[in-house]
């Protein structure tokens, strides 16, 4: 009998992370090699943290941030002026049955990863734990 091919787990499949990370590395080669025909676009020097796509593939989310953080809104709009030129190139590369639409959004894990840092090096969370650490021993 064949195998459940619905993922019941919430998460993303295997194929889901496979492509999504395909995208990532194809999109992230486009914006450095500067392929785009903008040139507000190719000065800026973008990060692709993430790319997250929809079961059926056809939507892939992608989660930039510009180096160092600044001018955040400014890189978002040029990316989303420049959408189906990128959409072009990233399928150019793919050879996926349909090129997905790509949606792109600022990566604020960095952010939370600060945040968690900070949260983690205050005295009261710090000293609770050492505690904890010290019942398990």
């Amino acid at each position: 009998m064949a195998k459940n091919r619905f993922n019941t787990g919430g998460g993303p499949s295997q194929r889901q992370l496979r492509v999504g990370e395909l995208i990532r590395r194809t999109l992230s080669d486009v914006l450095a090699r500067g392929d785009v025909h903008d040139p507000d676009l190719n000065r800026m020097s973008i990060t692709v943290g993430e790319v997250r796509t929809s079961p059926d593939l056809k939507i892939a989310t992608a989660f930039v941030l510009p180096l160092g953080g600044q001018g955040a809104e400014e890189a978002l709009s040029a990316l989303r002026r420049n959408r189906s030129e990128l959409r072009r190139s990233v399928s150019k590369a793919l050879t996926l049955k349909f090129s997905p639409e790509i949606r792109f959004e600022i990566d604020e894990t960095f952010d939370r990863m600060d945040e968690t840092r900070r949260l983690l090096s205050q005295d009261n969370v710090r000293r609770d734990l050492e505690e904890d650490e010290d019942d398990e021993a």
